[in-house]
């Protein structure tokens, strides 16, 4: 992981000076940027492993910026560590939303900021090496597990990294009801304090891109007071 680059978005300077210290002692490679227009910049000469981004940034806000990296298709699948002064579920719920993989609310233990990069970046380095030339292919949902693409009835679909990996979990046991736990350990990991909200939040985006109408939902569906199941027979309609 000492070769890895991150991306701290902060406009802050002692907060950014205090998250690239700790980064760098564990020998990451730290780029910086103190607003939303330079981190995009940033992003498309670097090319960093990983971004973390502060919500509240003047300008372009770190939201704004979140949406810009997911809309494009060399940096969907960039893992965000969202920072956010505030504290309340609406907040991290948007964050999310709009395609962060983790977040911390300030004040921070710089430990846990590490732990925190340290875990996001091991799983999206198992779940590629895990990834084998295979493809899946039934009805009209076609996934490429190799190349990270899927298309319904032919059409491109973009998923972030979550998206898609909670998308193949779901696949790859169909007709198995799955709990929120079990689908927060398989794609957050064990060792990351995630919300159980965080699975309903992905599963609501991944049905609006997928679903042919993610309100009454065919494929991915809620097994109320348990989880989420993949009905697999429901492609062949």
């Amino acid at each position: 992981m000492a070769s890895k680059k991150i991306l701290v978005v902060e406009d802050e300077p002692d907060i950014r000076k205090l998250v690239h210290y700790n980064l760098t002692q564990e020998r990451f490679k730290v780029l910086e940027a103190e607003d939303g227009e330079k981190a995009l910049k940033t992003v498309q000469r670097e090319k960093p492993d990983l971004v973390v981004l502060d919500l509240m940034l003047p300008g372009l806000s770190g939201l704004e910026v979140c949406r810009n990296l997911r809309e494009r298709e060399e940096t969907a699948r960039i893992p965000i560590l969202m920072l956010t002064a505030k504290a309340g579920e609406a907040d991290r719920v948007v964050g999310l939303e709009m395609g962060a993989d983790d977040y911390l609310t300030k004040p921070f233990s710089p430990r846990e900021l590490v732990a925190r990069v340290k875990a996001i970046l091991r799983r999206t380095e198992m779940q590629s090496a895990s990834l084998v030339a295979e493809v899946y292919e039934k009805g009209s949902l076609r996934i490429n597990f190799s190349t990270y693409e899927v298309s319904v009835k032919e059409k491109a679909v973009k998923l972030t990294l979550k998206e898609f990996e909670l998308l193949r979990f779901l696949v790859q046991n169909p007709n198995r009801v799955l709990s929120r736990d079990q689908l927060l350990d398989r794609v957050w990991g064990g060792e990351v304090f995630v919300d159980p909200r965080t699975v309903d939040v992905h599963i609501r985006r991944l049905r609006k891109a997928i679903e042919k109408n993610d309100r009454k939902p065919q494929w991915v569906l809620t097994v109320r007071g348990v989880g989420y199941k993949f009905d697999e027979k429901a492609l062949e309609k």
